[in-house]
């Protein structure tokens, strides 16, 4: 469902980022019958939002510098990066939870959907943004 309508509002890239954001809101309703409460998911939203946050910064950079060739590569290259760095944020947000006495162990669902709702809003947010500003 989110690669149909992805595909479907590329060729109105106005659109793109408030439909990635709302898309990551459908993941985030479908924990609902697994009971899965947001906090447990927070390590993952944070590693999604800086990896796929900065990585669509730098496609973006690269593609307006470079077209579709730096757009590959700021993407390839700023993934890399990103998935060290958001790590460090994704490891450090999980020990502050476990502090806190919250559970947040990882299980694949918490995984794969707490990742796609963080990477879901970096690229959405960074990409409504470029809109607003006409970037």
């Amino acid at each position: 469902m989110i690669t149909a309508v992805s595909v479907f509002f590329v060729n109105n890239a106005r659109w793109i980022g408030i439909v990635l954001i709302f898309l990551a809101i459908l993941c985030v309703l479908s924990l609902i019958p697994f009971k899965i409460k947001l906090r447990s998911i927070q390590p993952d939203i944070v590693f999604g939002l800086i990896d796929n946050g900065v990585l669509a910064i730098l496609a973006i950079f690269g593609g307006h510098f470079a077209g579709i060739a730096g757009a590959i590569l700021g993407g390839v290259v700023g993934n890399a990066i990103t998935d060290g760095i958001a790590g460090i944020f994704e490891g450090h947000s999980a020990e502050k939870l476990r502090l806190q006495l919250v559970p947040e162990e990882r299980t694949m669902l918490k995984s794969a959907v707490g990742k796609m709702v963080g990477c879901l809003l970096g690229a959405g947010i960074v990409l409504a943004i470029a809109n607003l500003v006409k970037f």
